[in-house]
Order: structure tokens, then C-alpha cells, then sequence
């Protein structure tokens, strides 16, 4: 792929960005680093700097760009997201915060903050959000991306059953939960600090589920020890996590890698990012979920599926 030219269209970026009806004046455009399945961009004009991002539908991911722009509009009506200015033919423009991405230290260092942020979320967002409901559960995600790998030959096939044994002893070790609206991508990364409160961003995944895969996929993310979850699932619930919430956390984080790990498998099939690697992403998430699977098994058993 030529330099310049967005992985989406053969039309270069700097083209398609200056076609947007939304600049006054001249614009300067810079790559903004991150993400392994989409490309972004930060564009500033005589008034103020956006955020452009690319990216299409991706059936094979359930991610579709009009559910995500509407989630983001509620987002941005809740409180917790930067305005959103343009989406449609696989462009969204938002505004640009200005503000500190968050890494794994600083999650760590915040964790009541941040638990209370993502708490909030939860219960304010199914006010904001229009239209049909949608919902992320994390178990039917597995179950699907083990379909297509099936159908698109991949050369993970005969790891499936392996892979579907696993989802289904991790779903039975969760417990009922009330249904919430999550994020369901939360990275470091996707939290941003202003100074003076927290952000959230990017809601490819975003839809109607429990709290436990946000809060599961978070520690995961963020590579919290045993002490640093407990204090999260204590911040989040406001009360300290008994054994079945602890287990049900440490096998939803088991859960939240198999599902990075399959979603990569996916991506090898139908995606390609300039310099993503998603075959070393598969092995790099195979071998974080064997380490967290002998952390769950020897602190809990193997649960009965």
C-alpha cells in the first residue's frame, strides 16, 4: 500500500480528508499513532483540531459505523465523549480533546476514579441511547467468531472445540448481573484525561450487557494483579468482591482473552493494518489466556460447563 493511501480506499488521505465540509480555512493532517484495526488522524483547520478516523462496517467483528455513531452521540450527550461532528462513508470526526491517554500505570495509579467513571457510564448511557437495543455478550461472540473461522478455513480450525470447551466453562462460572450498557473495548488507551475528568472513546463494541466484561477486560488490559482487581470490583460495586464475584471476574478475564485472541484469528482472514501483525497478536493473546487460565484453575478448580 502507498504511503498516504488509507487502507479503506485507494483515494489518498490527505484527498479525502480535505473533501469533508467542515474546515475553515487551511488544514494541516497528522497521523495519530494507535489502533490495529482502524486509521486516524488529527486535523487542524483555523478554528480548532478534530479527530478523523477511518474504518468500514466489519460484519465478521459486529461492528457497524451507524450504531457506533449513534452510540457516540449518545456518549457525547451523557458526558463522556468528545463531540461528534461527521460520520458516514466510513469517516467519523470528532473533536480533538487535547487530552492525556491513559497507559496501564496510570489506570493502576487510578482505580477508584476510574471505576467510578466506568460505574457511571453503565447506568447513565441506556438513557442516551436511540433506536433498536443491541447487546455485546461476550460468550455469543466467541461462539460466532468460532463460525467464521470455521467457514473461512482458517488455520486455527482445529482449535476450536479446544477454544468453544473453554468459553463455555467460563460462562458457567459467571453470575447473574444487572444489565447495563458497557463499553466492551476498554484499553488503557481508550481513556483520556483532561486535567480535570476522564473521557472515553471509540465504541466499535459498545452495547447492552453486564458490568463484568468492562470491568474483567480492563484488568486484563491493564495487567492488574489479584489486589489491584479486587480494589476495582470493590470501587465498581462499592462494597468488597465475595469468592463467586472474584471467581466470576477472574473467568470473564480468561473470557475477554480468548475473545482478543479469536478476534485476531478473524482479523488474519479479513483485515489488513500498515504494520499490524495479526498473526504474533494471536500468539501474544493464546499465551496471555494459558497464563490466566492456570491463575483461574488453581485458585478456583475447573468449573463444570
Amino acid at each position: 500500500m502507498a504511503p498516504g493511501t488509507n487502507l479503506l480506499h485507494d483515494q489518498p488521505v490527505e484527498l479525502r480528508i480535505a473533501a469533508l465540509p467542515l474546515w475553515r480555512g487551511e488544514i494541516k493532517v497528522t497521523l495519530l499513532k494507535g489502533g490495529i484495526s482502524n486509521e486516524s488522524y488529527v486535523v487542524e483547520d483555523e478554528k480548532r483540531k478534530y479527530v478523523v478516523r477511518f474504518g468500514k462496517d466489519y460484519p465478521f467483528h459486529h461492528v457497524f459505523r451507524d450504531r457506533e455513531a449513534m452510540t457516540a452521540k449518545a456518549a457525547h450527550r451523557a458526558g463522556f465523549a468528545p463531540e461528534l461532528f461527521h460520520a458516514g462513508d466510513g469517516v467519523m470526526v470528532t473533536a480533538f480533546l487535547g487530552a492525556r491517554t491513559y497507559d496501564s500505570g496510570d489506570v493502576r495509579a487510578n482505580i477508584p476514579r476510574v471505576a467510578e467513571m466506568i460505574r457511571q457510564f453503565h447506568t447513565t448511557m441506556p438513557e442516551h441511547i436511540l433506536g433498536p437495543g443491541f447487546m455485546f455478550w461476550v460468550f455469543h461472540v466467541i461462539r460466532d467468531y468460532a463460525r467464521t473461522l470455521q467457514t473461512g478455513n482458517s488455520r486455527m480450525v482445529p482449535h476450536l472445540g479446544a477454544y468453544l470447551a473453554i468459553a463455555a466453562e467460563m460462562e458457567a462460572a459467571q453470575r447473574p448481573l444487572p444489565i447495563i450498557f458497557s463499553h466492551n473495548d476498554l484499553l488503557p488507551a481508550n481513556i483520556l484525561d483532561d486535567g480535570e475528568r476522564l473521557w472515553l472513546i471509540d465504541f466499535e463494541y459498545a452495547g447492552f450487557s453486564t458490568a463484568m466484561f468492562d470491568l474483567a477486560g480492563l484488568a486484563s488490559n491493564a495487567g492488574l494483579d489479584d489486589t489491584e482487581s479486587e480494589a476495582l470490583l470493590a470501587a465498581y460495586f462499592k462494597s468488597p468482591p465475595d469468592l463467586e464475584l472474584k471467581r466470576a471476574h477472574a473467568a470473564m478475564q480468561c473470557a475477554s482473552l480468548l475473545r482478543e485472541a479469536m478476534w485476531s484469528m478473524v482479523s488474519e482472514l479479513y483485515l489488513s493494518a500498515p504494520g499490524v501483525d495479526y498473526v504474533a497478536y494471536t500468539a501474544e493473546n493464546l499465551r496471555r489466556l494459558d497464563q490466566a487460565l492456570d491463575r483461574y484453575r488453581s485458585t478456583y478448580g475447573k468449573t463444570a460447563s
